[in-house]
């Protein structure tokens, strides 16, 4: 079993670049000392590539961009803001940090690994959002746990 990330199948929606950038983008939230899940719905019904949970209680929301193509075909960035404190764009090597939004975080990640290049502009929560946020992580990583049990 893979330490570095929750276990979650791929759904087929993710080409082979975005679940490298995925796996390297985990290996960075687990040596901030962040707890992730992958493919989380929030409360506006908006999926998130990845939430990450610091110990601090941060939460940090990363959106997978594997391509040129894949960024202009997305405008619902913007809506990740108010359900976390940081967010950051993943993008491969071989794609233009150019661009990316100055006004978000910038990651670049491969399998084996990711770097902060841009760091994000902080956007603390608000106590009530960051509490229900929490309970949700909290009860979808229980409810992916059990899941596995059952299997």
């Amino acid at each position: 079993m893979e330490s570095s990330g929750p276990i979650l199948k791929p759904d087929g929606r993710q080409s082979e670049t975005a679940l490298a950038i995925q796996r390297g983008v985990a290996r960075l939230l687990k040596a901030h000392n962040y707890v992730l899940l992958h493919e989380f719905t929030l409360a506006s019904g908006r999926r998130a590539d990845v939430i990450g949970l610091g110990a601090d209680g941060k939460i940090w929301i990363i959106e997978i961009k594997s391509s040129p193509e894949d960024f202009y075909a997305d405008n619902k960035w913007p809506e990740y803001r108010e359900f976390c404190d940081t967010f950051f764009f993943a993008i491969p090597p071989s794609m233009d940090a150019g661009l990316i939004p100055a006004e978000a975080g910038l990651i670049v990640a491969d399998q084996w690994g990711a770097e902060i290049m841009r760091p994000a502009i902080d956007h603390p929560l608000h106590a009530a959002r960051r509490k229900a946020l929490t309970q949700s992580f909290a009860r979808n990583a229980a409810q992916r746990l059990q899941a596995l049990w059952e299997m």
